[in-house]
């Protein structure tokens, strides 16, 4: 009996044929990288240290993934070249990035540091979006001028939101929380140190406040509306009078509140893909101010609080 014959697609040839493409060039950027990377103090968790902050590295990862690697971005900073109207969202992992880019009046904000961005940087639309830190941001971003909005979280809300994170993507990536912790507080974490992350920021609006907007979770979840309305005069995108009038800044904020991104990102349980990638719905847990005291002790909030203190000493950053 003759072996059944296997048809193929062009939709289904079309996508294998892309994924061998993605791979071949994220597999060239790492290799592109492989010595400068090898030089790097590294750690057994797959970090590397590199301008003062961790990152992961493509070869820990594998040959072919160089999302958020210190490989894509050096592969940033030898080539990517902004534009002066370009406008840049910027942020520590978990400190309320996925929210600020649904306030954003865009359809898309593409994470700078991704394998999707570095395969077709064209696609993106003046708006885009990085957890890189400040020191490391491609030098045509600061030379153009280009508009950063930094948004900031308190650690312990950040420690605890990244924790949850890490369980849900793979539970071996996820160490148990006091170790967690030890490294978080140590600074040894994936964009860590947090709180050299935030300075960083903070430190530009003050130089640059034409440039770089610093906004903290708090205060947006505290006044959204008014935040909202100084996120969308800085981007350049300001509402009328009539646009207030009408209420059409408290419709986007009932629109993009957490509760509704929460429902229309719900995992889809029909769909299928061929390539493994997280669901949307991952991204969001709780997004309230405080739920760390759920989950630290005393002993571990007044760790943290004691950096803080030591870390924004002299600075105006309140959570």
């Amino acid at each position: 009996m003759l072996a059944p014959i296997a048809f193929y697609s062009p939709i289904a040839i079309a996508a294998k044929d892309e994924e061998e493409a993605r791979k071949k060039k994220m597999s060239i950027i790492i290799e592109r990288y492989k010595d400068k990377v090898s030089a790097l103090p590294k750690i057994n968790n797959g970090l590397c240290k590199y301008e003062g902050f961790w990152y992961a590295h493509g070869f820990w990862l594998n040959d072919s993934n160089a999302n958020f690697s210190v490989e894509a971005i050096m592969a940033l900073q030898d080539e990517f070249q902004a534009l002066p109207t370009d406008v840049f969202l910027a942020s520590h992992a978990k400190s309320g990035t996925t929210w600020l880019k649904a306030l954003s009046p865009h359809d898309y904000v593409p994470f700078i540091e991704t394998e999707s961005f570095l395969n077709n940087p064209s696609y993106a639309n003046g708006l885009m979006a990085t957890h890189m830190s400040y020191t490391s941001l491609p030098k045509s971003i600061i030379n153009f001028g280009c508009r950063i909005v930094y948004i900031c979280r308190n650690p312990k809300d950040v420690f605890i939101s990244s924790w949850h994170f890490m369980k849900k993507v793979k539970d071996e990536f996820s160490a148990p929380m006091d170790d967690a912790f030890e490294s978080f507080c140590s600074g040894v974490n994936p964009n860590g140190p947090y709180w050299d992350h935030v300075i960083g920021y903070y430190k530009a609006s003050l130089e640059r406040p034409n440039n770089v907007l610093f906004l903290t979770y708090e205060d947006l979840i505290k006044d959204t509306k008014n935040e909202v309305k100084k996120l969308a005069k800085f981007i350049g995108c300001p509402f009328t009078s009539k646009e207030e009038d009408d209420r059409l800044v408290q419709e986007i904020v009932n629109l993009c509140s957490f509760e509704k991104l929460s429902e229309v990102n719900k995992v889809n349980q029909n769909s299928t893909t061929t390539k493994k990638v997280l669901s949307n719905d991952i991204f969001f847990r709780k997004g309230i101010v405080g739920d760390s005291a759920n989950y630290l002790t005393t002993e571990l909030i007044q760790i943290i609080d004691n950096i803080t203190k030591e870390k924004f000493d002299g600075l105006n950053i309140a959570f």
